[in-house]
């Protein structure tokens, strides 16, 4: 009996594909809104991962901060070498400790010029982010002391201005400054990130003296040994540093500390609260969808009570014709489900893709969508099921 009304149920919607496809659009959209917007979520989501990850999750990057609740008095003062020598020495679990400045610069070799970013630090630069070495090597004690303008270049320079062999060697124009590449770096996902790609590492001094004119260090990347609660050890950074830098018990503090995991687990959170947000709005169309199906079926019924009251007067039973309508409605429900799944699944791909994201497709969404959508069949195809049920077979019979 079951196997019949599902025919039947079937060669119904099969009649009528146009108003049986408009029917289910509201299903369509609705799956394909939830599960789009969902796996771009946790693309996004799992591309910060990634990114923080590679930069190391033990990782604390220290800035100058101007909240120095002074109302906008004098910038706070930079770092210089003395602070690195401090928090090395003087904080337990720290492993390294790495200056950072930046300037940027126009490099040029024969007929080919690109925009890089100069980054001046120490050999602890490269183990702090995780780079590693494509080729070459990192900068010797006596360059790092001397300032001497040797250079580490990432991938993308090395592309674009050293594409005709190994830029292990060479030398390029960096500004008006004579560069020595002594390194090239592995190519990286930069994931939005400062990228490593596009950056021309070198000796801090060699920055200060050639790029920015001044001995300010704007940045401390400090790398805390494994086994270390990271909490702890940047509470010792803040104790120090509020000291070095003479600020009274109460002020703000004049300096900022970017913890990398903390970070990693805050952006997850929100991409996540964000993205069941926007996927909750989406499942609105599930509703509209919904009430579209129990719609047609209610037409559905009126045009077929003539046939509805020959299957009755025949011998069918109320709860065969209650069925045949409900495996209709459910019929189209799924149908829509299957639908907006198989475009959601094209288009996500698609759009990580085009986002440079992973295609984070999860197959439990996809289930809990397409039992949403069944469900939304039962619910919504109940009432008009009911109702052919309980029609009177007399009364349906001389209905035109």
């Amino acid at each position: 009996m079951l196997y019949t009304t599902i025919l039947l149920s079937l060669r119904e919607i099969a009649r009528h594909k146009l108003r049986s496809f408009l029917t289910t659009l509201g299903i369509i959209i609705g799956v394909f809104s939830v599960i789009t917007m969902v796996t771009l979520g946790n693309g996004i989501s799992a591309s910060v991962q990634e990114s923080i990850s590679s930069l190391g999750t033990n990782t604390l990057t220290i800035f100058p901060s101007s909240s120095s609740g002074r109302g906008g008095g004098a910038p706070p003062p930079s770092f210089d070498q003395d602070d690195i020598d401090a928090l090395r020495e003087q904080i337990g679990g720290v492993r390294s400790v790495a200056g950072q400045v930046t300037s940027s610069a126009l490099a040029v070799r024969n007929a080919q010029n690109w925009t890089t970013t100069i980054t001046g630090s120490s050999n602890e630069y490269f183990d702090s982010q995780n780079l590693e070495f494509a080729s070459g090597r990192p900068f010797t004690q006596a360059e790092q002391v001397a300032g001497k303008a040797v250079c580490v270049i990432g991938d993308t320079i090395r592309e674009n201005l050293f594409s005709d062999g190994d830029a292990a060697g060479q030398r390029f124009r960096l500004g008006s400054v004579s560069c020595e590449v002594v390194g090239v770096l592995e190519k990286r996902d930069s994931g939005g990130f400062n990228d490593p790609n596009n950056s021309v590492v070198m000796p801090i001094k060699a920055v200060q003296r050639r790029f920015t004119g001044n001995q300010d260090i704007r940045a401390m990347i400090v790398s805390v040994q494994d086994g270390f609660d990271t909490d702890t050890v940047k509470q010792s950074i803040t104790a120090l540093l509020r000291e070095r830098r003479h600020q009274r018990a109460g002020q703000p503090d004049n300096f900022n500390i970017f913890d990398s995991a903390e970070f990693a687990a805050t952006v997850t959170q929100q991409t996540q609260q964000m993205t069941m947000f926007v996927a909750a709005i989406a499942a609105v169309s599930l509703l509209v969808g919904g009430i579209g199906i129990m719609n047609i079926m209610l037409v559905s019924v009126t045009e077929r009570t003539r046939e509805i009251g020959i299957r009755l007067a025949i011998g069918a039973l109320g709860k065969e014709v209650l069925l045949q309508f409900l495996v209709e409605a459910v019929a189209l429900s799924c149908l829509g489900g299957l639908i907006g799944i198989v475009i959601a699944f094209f288009t996500s791909w698609w759009a990580s893709s085009a986002l440079s994201i992973p295609f984070a497709f999860d197959p439990s969404i996809n289930t809990l969508s397409f039992a949403i959508s069944a469900l939304t069949g039962v619910v919504f195809g109940y009432f008009p099921a009911r109702r052919a049920a309980r029609l009177n077979p007399i009364d349906a019979l001389r209905h035109e």
